[in-house]
């Protein structure tokens, strides 16, 4: 798996961290990426503060081969992405022309106002996400993409970057759910995962009215091998006198 390309999510904004607005988005570019077969190694949520972000973009776009950031690109005085990425770069910002011919396209005379030309000044040396949604562009700098924090903005503008990105072998994932409890599947499991090295086998309990249960995820490049370990850890639950059943995505 190491020889994949790697990546990193910096979810930007106080309101992710007040709990008053929920990142779904998170868990959206983690599948987007899973089936480019790019490992998403990390994610962090910093503040709107210039030098948080800074600091966490430079730290993660040294350790991995993409960061994706999301938040704090919109027309308040709050949203200050695109000048911390100018910050991290080293360069200044500028209002892009052609970004600024196509918002101004979309106003009525005299709505394009100053608080909306923000949303157009970017990095020197950035070049624009397209956002089919609200024409208000990301951008692509060095190995960093800049999108929007709006659920429905960013997701076009993941489907816009996705020519631009290196693809990995694809990894496959198998799903076994049993109503045994944790405790008495570790040892068994412990020595699955010791057989299959190039495999991560992840335990997942579940608490639902229908009852109680764990589902056991094997995940990994070969197929093969995957299927190995999961016809492995079906073989251990009816060692145990359980039931395991499949489950599909």
């Amino acid at each position: 798996m190491s020889s994949a390309p790697t990546a990193a999510i910096l979810v930007i904004g106080d309101e992710i961290l007040s709990g008053r607005t929920q990142d779904t988005n998170t868990s959206y570019i983690a599948r987007f990426l899973s089936a480019l077969g790019i490992d998403l190694r990390e994610a962090r949520v910093v503040p709107d503060i210039q030098k948080e972000i800074v600091d966490a973009l430079n730290a993660l776009r040294a350790r991995y081969t993409y960061v994706f950031t999301t938040g704090g690109i919109g027309p308040t005085h709050d949203d200050i992405t695109f000048e911390a990425v100018a910050a991290a770069f080293g360069v200044d910002c500028y209002h892009h022309p052609e970004a600024i011919a196509a918002m101004a396209a979309r106003y009525k005379p005299g709505e394009f106002n100053d608080a909306r030309r923000r949303m157009a000044y970017i990095p020197v040396g950035a070049e624009l996400v397209r956002n089919s949604v609200s024409t208000a562009p990301g951008v692509h700098i060095g190995n960093v993409f800049v999108m929007a924090g709006v659920p429905m903005i960013m997701r076009a503008m993941m489907d816009a970057i996705e020519p631009l990105l290196q693809r990995g072998a694809v990894v496959h994932a198998a799903t076994v759910q049993t109503k045994v409890p944790e405790g008495r599947l570790a040892e068994g499991l412990k020595k699955i995962q010791m057989d299959h090295k190039e495999v991560a086998i992840g335990s997942y309990p579940f608490y639902r009215e229908d009852g109680n249960g764990v589902q056991l995820v094997a995940r990994g490049r070969n197929k093969d091998e995957v299927e190995t370990a999961a016809l492995e850890i079906e073989a251990m639950l009816r060692g145990l006198g359980a039931e395991g059943i499949r489950i599909t995505a």
